[in-house]
């Protein structure tokens, strides 16, 4: 880990830069990807499951029956935690639903705006070392509520051919039927493109290594939105004198155990803090199960000691965090100095599982500092928002010389002609 005490601003550039990928060569990786995709279809998703992730799998789709019988390889603990938070999140984005207003800017001139479910949506949820099952909740339960009416979703196999039950359960609670075995890059190409079994979307979202989000991006070449270029997972904790040690080191290890390439950041304004959290860290991470994985992400974490909380906010603000937990006795008055984190945690007790899991907020956040103009996946990830207007007689009257003039002064003549020959 990398500490500073007290840096310099003309420092904070270099501290808040994230580890760097090797985008040349992603790049070309990707497009060969595509390439084979959209010329072999299903045949380049099995053999790429068979390159990657040393899996046989005949079939590209996942049967009814194995959607069925996924239920019984799982534990009711596991089954009950997933529907409390299927329930919570069902919630929290249910609220997100807008009212339609009609707005009369002028008498006879009425302005609305409505919602539409983007039709054809495409869920990634990464598997491996970490299947996310969690996502399918933070993604589908939103896409269901916005009326998007074709759900798919795509998720790497084991070395057995398998989806994880938990994963395939989790789908299967919210509603969605159509779940294939392929993951990475070549998942987000045969979303893009479409294949015999997958078919193309019209977005696509979820969270992914390096490969996924360079996939993802290289998506929009082919017509494809996408929720965000998320990345390598990130927090920085802010603590001030009651900030427990132990509670922030567990905090940024749930980050750092993501992957190598995540990265923490921890900042106080008090020394013995600093101090006993960097020993927490140290203790805490010997009893990982993936503690190489959070000790190699560590390596380039930084933990900085700053003069006051204002400054330390500051820095949050430069750095802008996926995550953002603010361990401090009076965090409700540094609300307002927030102006870029993807999910924000407040006190000693919101932990950032909390939000990965089960509170209700969505954990499909910006990170590489998007959070400076990204918002997190929410309900309106899902919809298009439309307007409508009508004018009556009386409402063409009352705008249409302003029309006329604005027209004629941008030399657009038939937009003129179109109100004036209304208004004879």
């Amino acid at each position: 880990m990398k500490i500073y005490r007290y840096p310099e601003q003309n420092a904070w550039p270099d501290l808040v830069k994230r580890p760097v990928m090797e985008q040349e060569e992603i790049s070309g990786l990707i497009k060969n990807i595509f390439d084979a995709v959209e010329k072999q279809g299903d045949s380049a998703l099995i053999e790429f499951n068979k390159k990657f992730d040393k899996a046989v799998t005949p079939q590209i789709a996942v049967s009814e029956e194995e959607l069925e019988n996924a239920a019984d390889k799982i534990s009711e603990d596991l089954k009950k935690a997933i529907k409390q938070a299927k329930e919570n999140i069902s919630k929290f984005h249910n609220a997100q639903i807008a009212e339609t207003e009609k707005i009369e800017t002028v008498k006879g001139v009425t302005c609305w705006r409505e919602n539409r479910g983007i039709e054809k949506v495409g869920i990634y949820i990464p598997g491996g070392t970490a299947p996310l099952f969690s996502t399918v909740l933070m993604l589908a339960v939103p896409a269901n509520l916005a009326g998007c009416q074709e759900i798919i979703l795509c998720t790497p196999p084991d070395s057995s051919g398998n989806i994880n039950p938990a994963i395939l359960f989790t789908a299967e609670l919210c509603g969605i039927t159509k779940v294939f075995k392929t993951g990475g890059a070549q998942a987000v190409a045969a979303m893009s493109v479409g294949t015999e079994s997958i078919p193309k979307v019209y977005k696509i979202f979820g969270p992914g290594n390096q490969y996924v989000v360079a996939a993802k991006e290289y998506a929009q070449r082919y017509g494809v939105a996408i929720d965000m270029p998320a990345g390598p997972s990130e927090v920085l904790v802010i603590a001030d004198s009651q900030a427990v040690p132990e509670f922030c080191a567990a905090d940024l290890l749930s980050q750092a155990e993501h992957g190598s390439d995540s990265q923490v950041v921890f900042i106080t304004t008090d020394f013995k803090i600093f101090s006993e959290t960097i020993e927490a860290v140290e203790k805490q991470v010997k009893k990982l199960p993936r503690n190489e994985m959070a000790t190699q992400a560590l390596d380039h974490s930084v933990f900085v000691l700053m003069n006051s909380l204002e400054e330390a906010l500051e820095f949050s603000n430069l750095y802008a965090p996926e995550h953002l937990i603010l361990a401090l006795e009076d965090f409700e008055q540094y609300i307002p100095q927030i102006s870029n984190a993807g999910s924000v945690f407040l006190g000693n007790y919101s932990c950032e599982s909390a939000g990965d899991y089960a509170s209700g907020t969505n954990h499909t956040l910006p990170t590489n500092a998007y959070a400076r103009n990204y918002s997190g996946v929410s309900l309106d990830s899902f919809v298009k928002k439309i307007t409508f207007q009508h004018l009556s007689k009386e409402g063409l009257k009352k705008i249409g010389k302003t029309i006329e003039v604005m027209a004629e002064a941008e030399g657009l003549i038939a937009h003129r002609n179109a109100v004036s020959i209304r208004l004879k």
